[in-house]
C-alpha cells in the first residue's frame, strides 16, 4: 500500500510541473467592441488588431479558420456588423490572433458553441505520379510570415481562371474548394509555403459566379480556350492530382450568442 502511495503522490506531482510548464494562451491586454455600419476590412497595425465594419459571422471566420458555410447560427449573424479593435501583448505572433479571438466573443457575446465533422462528397488533392512541380518560397524574405502573399484568384463565365501567389498547400487546396466543385482536403503531405502558378479555363457549369462570385482582379481576362481544364491543368503545371472522395467538414455550430456585445 505504501508503493501506491508514493507512486500516486509521484505521479501527481510530475502532472503538477507538467500543468506548469504549459505555456497560458495569450489574450488581448484591451479590447474594444462596438456595432457599426457594414463595410470595411482587417489589418494589423504595429500592436494593435482591427477588424472594421465585419459581420459577426466574418470574426467567427476568422476567429476559426472556416469558411462561412461552415458556420451555422442565427440568420442576423450576417447582417449585424461590428468594430473590433484589440491590443496584441508583446511577442504575440500573427498566427496566435484566431486563437485569441475566441475567448474576446466568448466574454463579449457569450459565445457557446460546438465543433463537428460531417462526411460530404468532395476531392482530396494528392501529389502525382512525378512529383510537385513547383519550388518552396523562402519565409524569411516576408515579414508577416506563413501566407503573407495569398494567391491571387482570377475567375468569372468564359474567363481566366488563374491562382498565383505565395501559399501554403492548405490554401491552396482553400482556394480550389470555391471553384465549385465541392469542398477539396489537402493530403499532399507538404508543409512548406510555394510559388504556385496555376492557369486554365473555368468549367461554366460550376465556377463561382454571380453576387457571391470574387470579381477578377487588375484588367479583364479574355477567354483561353488553348488552357486545359482545372484538373488537367493541375497535373501539368503543378504536378497534383484531385481524386473524388468523401472527405469530412468542419462545422462550427453556434449554440447561443447575444446580438448586443457587452460594454467595452
Amino acid at each position: 500500500m505504501k508503493t501506491s502511495l508514493l507512486f500516486l503522490m509521484a505521479v501527481h506531482a510530475a502532472c503538477i510541473v507538467d500543468a506548469q510548464d504549459v505555456p497560458a494562451q495569450p489574450k488581448f491586454e484591451v479590447a474594444s467592441v462596438k456595432q457599426s455600419r457594414c463595410g470595411g476590412g482587417s489589418w494589423i497595425d504595429p500592436g494593435v488588431v482591427t477588424l472594421r465594419g465585419m459581420t459577426l459571422k466574418g470574426v467567427l471566420r476568422e476567429a476559426f479558420n472556416v469558411k462561412m458555410e461552415q458556420i451555422e447560427g442565427p440568420s442576423w449573424l450576417e447582417t449585424e456588423c461590428f468594430d473590433i479593435s484589440a491590443k496584441i501583448p508583446a511577442g504575440v505572433s500573427r498566427d496566435q490572433l484566431p486563437a485569441m479571438l475566441r475567448p474576446l466573443l466568448a466574454e463579449r457575446f457569450k459565445l457557446a458553441l460546438h465543433e463537428e465533422d460531417r462526411p460530404t462528397s468532395g476531392y482530396v488533392m494528392v501529389v502525382d505520379k512525378g512529383g510537385p512541380k513547383f519550388k518552396e518560397d523562402d519565409a524569411k524574405a516576408y515579414f508577416m510570415g506563413k501566407d503573407a502573399r495569398p494567391g491571387l484568384t482570377f475567375y468569372g463565365v468564359g474567363g481566366l481562371g488563374a491562382l498565383r501567389g505565395v501559399m501554403t498547400m492548405a490554401t491552396l487546396a482553400s482556394n480550389l474548394s470555391s471553384r465549385g466543385y465541392g469542398p477539396v482536403q489537402d493530403l499532399t503531405g507538404l508543409t512548406g509555403r510555394y510559388d504556385i502558378d496555376l492557369r486554365w479555363t473555368p468549367d461554366q457549369a460550376v465556377e463561382p459566379k454571380g453576387p457571391g462570385a470574387t470579381p477578377a482582379a487588375g484588367p479583364a481576362q479574355v477567354a483561353d480556350t488553348s488552357l486545359p481544364d482545372l484538373f488537367t491543368a493541375l497535373r501539368e503545371s503543378l504536378g497534383l492530382r484531385l481524386e473524388r472522395r468523401s472527405v469530412k467538414v468542419h462545422f462550427v455550430v453556434i449554440d447561443r450568442i447575444e446580438r448586443i456585445p457587452t460594454e467595452n
